[in-house]
């Protein structure tokens, strides 16, 4: 039987110095650090260095003193940081963060339709009545987690009805590739590209659920979701270059292959443990491992991208940068790497 292809020094030394390059960044309480953070927690699990999850902790600590911003569904990236730390700690504190963002995504948060949440970066309005992939990482497997960990149905199910409705509105049935947003109002996909990250959100966040939702298979949206994720990745997988990565959008071969984008994806086939992804994930491996720099900054990471009006918008967002998304999705897929073994799958997803 095929298996992968790595070495275990080779993936903990990477993970190593990510995690250091991370913690020496200024992220701030937002969805860059969110995600940062959220690999890191994801280093010290596969890992079980306490050294990441202390750094981790003091840099919160430091955060907490001098005190947090308005929730919008974006900050609530770091909530899951604090799930992480609490489970770690047993401090009430990081659980009280973790539960005043719930309370904000079920009593403030905008929401449009059928409860969906709309993709918000500020305390203002700001795309009315649109749903974009990111908020499946921000918020809707967010919730999945405090609703488990919290043992609360209600949460569960809400997390649930944000995957239905996300894959609803934003998966083309023809092609199983995710768009990058959708907006109610004019009831279109916008410009209507298959962002490469977008992609990410939605195929990480979606291969997570099984294995973080106890009895998966009693919950009818928990199919939707494996149907979702089984036909956007039996497509994704065609459109892997030969370096083993994946381009900022996907399907044109002028864009630029991005890293971020190409770890969430290969992240979501290792959670998915189906042998036929094995090829795809070994050629991933060894380009993700190319773009990381000796001190640890994962290269060639895409900036911060809105919906974008044409294809050139989405091509020219620069890679010049050490991004906080980046370095998370990064550990994220290392991790899994690690952690092979422990989550492949016997089926449930």
């Amino acid at each position: 039987m095929a298996n992968l292809i790595y070495d275990k020094k080779e993936i903990e030394k990477a993970i190593d110095q990510i995690v250091k390059r991370t913690m020496r960044m200024d992220l701030t309480w937002d969805w860059p650090g969110g995600v940062a953070y959220y690999g890191v927690c994801e280093a010290y699990l596969a890992t079980e260095k306490t050294e990441y999850i202390e750094m981790l902790k003091e840099r919160i600590d430091e955060y907490i003193e001098l005190g947090l911003p308005s929730w919008t569904v974006n900050t609530c990236a770091m909530g899951h940081a604090m799930l992480t730390l609490y489970e770690y700690s047993g401090d009430e504190k990081y659980l009280d963060i973790a539960k005043s963002k719930i309370d904000y995504l079920e009593k403030d948060a905008l929401r449009f339709g059928d409860n969906v949440l709309q993709h918000t970066v500020s305390v203002n309005n700001d795309f009315p009545e649109q749903c974009w992939a990111d908020t499946l990482f921000m918020a809707a497997f967010f919730l999945l987690r405090a609703g488990v960990l919290l043992k609360d149905e209600k949460l569960i199910d809400d997390a649930l009805n944000q995957y239905y409705w996300h894959i609803k509105y934003l998966q083309a049935p023809a092609s199983g590739l995710f768009y990058h947003g959708y907006n109610n109002i004019t009831k279109d996909h916008m410009s209507g590209f298959y962002w490469g990250r977008a992609n990410a959100w939605a195929a990480y966040t979606m291969s997570e659920v099984g294995r973080v939702l106890p009895e998966c298979y009693l919950y009818p949206k928990f199919l939707d979701i494996v149907g979702s994720l089984n036909e956007q990745l039996a497509s994704i997988k065609l459109l892997q270059t030969e370096n083993g990565l994946f381009r900022t959008i996907l399907d044109d071969p002028d864009s630029y292959e991005e890293i971020s984008a190409s770890c969430g994806i290969a992240a979501a086939m290792i959670n998915k443990g189906n042998p036929l992804h094995i090829k795809y994930i070994n050629k991933a491996t060894k380009g993700i491992l190319e773009n990381i720099s000796e001190d640890g900054r994962v290269l060639n990471v895409s900036g911060g991208t809105a919906v974008m009006k044409d294809r050139d918008g989405y091509r020219n967002i620069s890679r010049d940068w050490i991004q906080g998304w980046g370095q998370g999705l990064a550990l994220a897929y290392l991790s899994g790497v690690l952690n092979y073994d422990k989550v492949r799958s016997d089926g449930a997803l």
